[in-house]
Formats: structure tokens, C-alpha cells, sequence
């Protein structure tokens, strides 16, 4: 027997092996991290919804958070602080201090959104919430199997969301029902598009991964923060519209 031939078909078989063996690598390494992400955007959202019934309970508490404009500013202000260090310097901090900050972040909007329970009806809170849900999974789940790069829809929506925060400062001043109801649509209809953006974003940036590791699982965290951040306004949003407010 050709021994030249022989040592061509071992190395066939072994690249074709090591082939098979990275292929599984690498999709064992994409399904873990894709429930990574969102198994920590459901906990974020458990402690959001519990630290936020548990200030709607105590109405008193959320009184005196948004009577004193010192506290009140200092939570939107941290909250803000720590979504720009965790998306700016996560390279530069262990996976535990990211998941630490992110945990206190979803906590503190927990806090602020304990408001929501003094202004509407605890069934239109709960029936809004699984109605953001199911809106939601079926948003991210076209975005996650969508085969079309929807990249360029991402600036689009950027723009959009720039405006989105600008009218609703200026409508802060205004307080315009018009422009109320106009940014309240808008809203819906951004963080629909950008549940199905980020979603394929997130898939796409685990494409080559092969291994789980702790840089790897910070990406996963900013990848949760990011939907878990398009769910909360994406409920906020809805709200407005399929709220009852207590009378």
C-alpha cells in the first residue's frame, strides 16, 4: 500500500474530526452564552419587578424618594452612571464587579419604578407586563432566526432614539398631551425595532465564539442589558396607552 496515500487519508480523517469536533465546540459555546444572556435579563427583571412591588407597597417610601429632588436626581443620575461604566470599561473589571453592577442597576430601577404601582391599577401592571412579554419573545425570536443584516436599521433607530429622548425633554417643559401621545407611539414602535436589532446583534457577535470564557460571558452581560434596557421601556411605553390609573 501506498504509505504517502495512507498518511493523506489519516490526515483527512483527523482534519475531518478535529472539523466535526470544532463545529460542536463552537455551537455548545453559542447556545450556552445565548441562555446566558438571557437567563441574566429574566433575573435582572425579577429583581426590577420585585424591588418595584415592593416600593408600590410602601407608597409612603416612594412619596419621600420623589419629594426630595436631591434623592430623586441622585438615583437617575447613578442609574445613568452605571449603564456608561458598564458599557464603557467592561473590559477593564472582572465578570463578578460587572455582574454586581448590573444586579445594583436593575435593583435602583427597581426603585424608580416603584412609582408606576401608585399610578395605575396593580391587573392593567400585570396584564401590560405579559402583554411586553409575549411582544417581546416573539421580537427577539425574529431577530435571533431573521437571515437579513440589519445592520443599517441600527442607525436608523439610533437617530430615532435621540429624538425620542430629546422630545421627551422638551415635552417635560411643555407638558403637551399631543406630544405625550405622539412620543408614547414612537417609543412602542423603537424598542419593538430594536428588541429584533439587538437580538440579531447579540447572535451575531457569538457567531465565531468556540469557548466560554469570562470575557466572552461580559459581552453576554452587555448582550442582556441591552434587551433587558428594551423591555423596560418597551413596558413603560405600553403602558401609557394600556394602563388604568387609579382614580
Amino acid at each position: 500500500m501506498n504509505t504517502g496515500s495512507y498518511s493523506h487519508l489519516v490526515d483527512e480523517l483527523g482534519g475531518s474530526q478535529r472539523r466535526s469536533y470544532d463545529a460542536e465546540s463552537m455551537e455548545w459555546a453559542q447556545k450556552t452564552l445565548m441562555r446566558n444572556v438571557y437567563g441574566w435579563m429574566t433575573m435582572a427583571l425579577v429583581i426590577t419587578g420585585m424591588m418595584a412591588y415592593y416600593m408600590g407597597t410602601n407608597p409612603d417610601l416612594v412619596l419621600t424618594i420623589f419629594s426630595n429632588s436631591v434623592l430623586f436626581w441622585g438615583l437617575f443620575i447613578a442609574e445613568i452612571a452605571l449603564v456608561m461604566i458598564l458599557s464603557a470599561r467592561i473590559d477593564k473589571m472582572s465578570f463578578a464587579t460587572a455582574g454586581i453592577l448590573f444586579g445594583v442597576y436593575s435593583l435602583l430601577n427597581g426603585v424608580v419604578m416603584g412609582s408606576i404601582f401608585l399610578v395605575y391599577t396593580l391587573e392593567s401592571i400585570a396584564s401590560t407586563f405579559f402583554i411586553t412579554a409575549g411582544m417581546f419573545a416573539v421580537m427577539a425570536l425574529i431577530g435571533t432566526v431573521i437571515k437579513k443584516d440589519l445592520s443599517g436599521m441600527g442607525r436608523f433607530l439610533l437617530m430615532a432614539l435621540v429624538g425620542l429622548i430629546i422630545a421627551s425633554v422638551v415635552n417635560w417643559f411643555m407638558q403637551s398631551s399631543t406630544l405625550y401621545w405622539i412620543t408614547s407611539g414612537v417609543g412602542v414602535l423603537l424598542f419593538t425595532g430594536l428588541t429584533v436589532y439587538d437580538a440579531q446583534k447579540i447572535k451575531r457577535m457569538f457567531a465565531e465564539v468556540d469557548d466560554v470564557n469570562d470575557s466572552v460571558r461580559k459581552y453576554a452581560l452587555l448582550g442582556a442589558l441591552s434587551l433587558y434596557l428594551d423591555f423596560i421601556n418597551l413596558f413603560l411605553y405600553l403602558l401609557r396607552f394600556l394602563g388604568n390609573r387609579r382614580s
